[in-house]
């Protein structure tokens, strides 16, 4: 792939690409450095978390390095997420300075952005077949760019419908149990409208108006047959723009402009009563029983396309990259070391999501009951991850702004066109052979 110019990058772009002939990889200052005892310095960033995910890494790296003492000393930065692209930031500075970590944690959809640049290397060679085999395909294709994996999560991500069971046993609305009689989008809509109220709104399916928008609402084109770029990641036009993908936007807007669904809805708005049904996160259920606990709720699984809509999820989260500036012998000791069935297990443990290994299930048996069963249902058979593309700088908040003017009255198709255009005139300026 030839070298890649500096993109035009808005505040909104989640990645700074990077132009290869002016970054250099030479110098390595991750992987140059030692720690004591002349031990190998492996250097980690990722952005800090809620406690027991803070306690996890300080004990699992006391145990790494006992173990490597001598040969390998590990170190973390946990980088505080101030606002939305504050950890971005200092990756992006990272790179313009050569001044990289040897491990990096992005989130799933920009991996394909760090790959084509140059900024991450391979991971294959670090885990056996057998081992892959293990995790969960979503995450593996997450991970995958141009045939290689250059990165691997600890936790997957699901989204499915929430329900208010009050609401919906009033009207007497029973939901599926099953996913072969998910609802479908008009089953869906339906139901929001009966459930609409002066008070209440019958749905909810903006998680924000960021990244939250591609996330979820990608599936809808998925379901419908299409996506929003080809399967290379190199063409958005005829694909988020096709004749499948304007009735999945007109289908979402529809919602909106039925009245079933907020456009600014409040926060925890299905949580505290004021919409009967969510597309929600797996997150959300530990949330709704340790904070809600009088709320009777239920969750079925993610709508599908009339006419034989595919069943589909979302899926994504953070996983852990090998950067050029690294060494890569010892990160690789690293990476292998994070990414065991031990480590998998007690991470998404402790911070309550879907492990990406299906062994862990065997520990993890709370996943074998309903509600988390239906996740884990999802996460294995229907999850489907963000498109693999160095273009989703451009493309998410591209989708986001469009879906937000459409859901403002803009028109559909010209909103969609445009985005199609947006992306593919990025693609090729940067990205093209």
């Amino acid at each position: 792939m030839k070298n890649k110019r500096l993109a035009c990058m808005t505040l909104a772009a989640v990645l700074a690409a990077c132009a290869l002939s002016g970054c250099g990889s030479s110098s390595k200052s991750g992987g140059g450095k030692t720690g004591s005892d002349g031990a190998k310095l492996v250097t980690i960033w990722s952005p800090t978390d809620e406690p027991a995910i803070e306690e996890w890494w300080v004990e699992k790296i006391n145990a790494f390095n006992e173990e490597h003492k001598g040969e390998i000393e590990l170190k973390r930065e946990a980088i505080v997420r101030a606002d939305s692209y504050a950890y971005e930031d200092k990756i992006n500075a990272a790179v313009t300075s050569n001044d990289l970590p040897d491990i990096l944690f992005v989130d799933g959809p920009n991996i394909s952005n760090y790959a084509a640049d140059g900024i991450i290397v391979p991971i294959d060679s670090y885990f056996t077949e057998e081992d892959l085999s293990d995790f969960v395909e979503s995450i593996k294709v997450q991970g995958t760019y141009d045939g290689k994996l250059y990165a691997l999560g600890a936790t997957e991500s699901s989204v499915a419908l929430y329900y208010n069971k009050d609401m919906t046993d009033a009207a007497g609305i029973t939901m599926p149990d099953k996913m072969e009689d998910a609802l479908t989008w008009s089953e869906f809509a339906d139901i929001a409208g009966k459930l609409t109220t002066s008070d209440v709104a019958g749905t909810n399916i903006i998680m924000d108006k960021g990244e939250g928008l591609p996330y979820v609402l990608e599936q809808f084109w998925i379901s419908n047959g299409t996506d929003f770029v080809s399967e290379d990641g190199s063409k958005a036009d005829g694909y988020v723009n096709s004749e499948k993908g304007i009735e999945a936007a007109n289908f979402l807007n529809s919602l909106i402009q039925n009245g079933y669904a907020n456009i600014d809805p409040m926060k925890q708005e299905f949580h505290n009563g004021k919409c009967a049904t969510m597309l929600g996160g797996s997150w959300e259920v530990a949330t709704l029983e340790q904070s809600f606990p009088d709320l009777n709720w239920g969750v079925t699984y993610f709508p599908v396309a009339d006419n034989g809509g595919i069943n589909t999820s979302p899926t994504g989260d953070w996983a852990a990259c090998i950067t050029r500036n690294a060494d890569e012998e010892a990160a690789g000791a690293v990476i292998s070391y994070l990414m065991n069935k031990e480590n998998v297990t007690s991470y998404a443990q402790a911070i309550a999501k879907l492990p990406t290994r299906a062994s862990s299930y065997d520990t993890l048996t709370e996943y074998n009951e309903y509600p988390r069963s239906l996740f884990k249902e999802q996460s294995l058979n229907t999850g489907h991850p963000r498109p693999r593309t160095p273009g989703y700088t451009v493309l998410s908040p591209g989708f986001s702004e469009a879906m937000m003017n459409m859901f403002t009255g803009a028109d559909v198709k010209e909103s969609l066109d445009q985005l199609a255009a947006d992306f593919d005139s990025n693609y090729q300026k940067n990205y093209a052979e």
